[in-house]
């Protein structure tokens, strides 16, 4: 208990800006000591030291938007929202109902059984589905992969997640975060068009296809891409004022560092 309450007192003490610009000036080698008494203190400390930031991640199919969201949460506290997968999940539910994405009529009454909710698991918000978690491969199947960008291009499936995806800004308020970081396609045009950080991620179809097959998913991205930029409702763009980054030979560590850099730059002393 000694421990967890030096930590917790170095941890307030180092808060203070002993050297004038914000960098840090004291370390806790083991934070995850309060992990018992206060599971999230860092971060709720990081938040109270920090303006809360909202982040925006859009790009296409395996142009790195969930690598880079989640090492950037991981290392500045943010919750981490996958919107690519509410989409999946959705699509996972309305498939099994019998739903097709070219019958409207088909759509409606299943979305309307569904009901939505969310479990923070670590850094990342992760959707639920009448009070169950779906299964990860099961979102990630051929069948899902085939049909998401139907189903996401339908006004009332996109209407349908909307005032959901928009109420994970609070989930992350409530829950003690510095910030949240959401990934998607619409984010920073639609979702988020006010978040303080944009980011549209690129990266040219063969890299992207390659990436997809390293990770065994058998995945159409040019397709998808085509239909995602084409759909009448929130298309794939990169937002107005959104900084575009072409990952295609950048590594991970780089982009990651870039999008640091602009989350750092607004994250200021409350």
């Amino acid at each position: 208990m000694k421990t967890i309450g030096m930590a917790m007192s170095f941890g307030i003490l180092g808060s203070y800006d002993l050297l004038g610009d914000g960098r840090p000036w004291i370390a806790i080698q083991d934070p995850a000591c309060t992990s018992k008494t206060f599971p999230k203190f860092f971060q709720a400390l990081e938040a109270l030291r920090t303006k809360f930031v909202a982040v925006a991640v859009d790009g296409g199919a395996a142009s790195g938007k969930s690598s880079t969201a989640k090492v950037v949460a991981h290392e500045l506290g943010l919750l981490h929202v996958d919107t690519g997968a509410h989409y999946r999940a959705v699509t996972r539910a309305l498939l099994d109902a019998g739903a097709r994405a070219e019958d409207i009529a088909s759509v409606l009454p299943a979305l309307a059984h569904l009901r939505l909710g969310s479990e923070i698991s670590g850094i990342s918000s992760v959707v639920t589905l009448d009070g169950h978690r779906p299964v990860d491969a099961s979102l990630r199947s051929e069948d899902v992969n085939a049909a998401v960008s139907k189903f996401a291009a339908l006004p009332a499936v996109r209407n349908f997640l909307l005032a959901y995806q928009r109420s994970q800004v609070a989930l992350g308020q409530a829950a003690g975060f510095a910030g949240v970081i959401m990934e998607g396609r619409d984010i920073g045009s639609v979702v988020l068009p006010q978040a303080e950080v944009r980011v549209f991620l690129q990266a040219d179809p063969v890299a992207r296809a390659q990436r997809r097959a390293a990770e065994g998913q058998t995945d159409a991205v040019a397709q998808r891409d085509l239909l995602d930029s084409t759909r009448a409702t929130a298309p794939l763009v990169c937002p107005e004022g959104a900084t575009r980054i072409d990952n295609t030979h950048l590594p991970l560590v780089a982009v990651v560092a870039q999008v640091k850099a602009l989350v750092q730059s607004v994250a200021r002393p409350a």
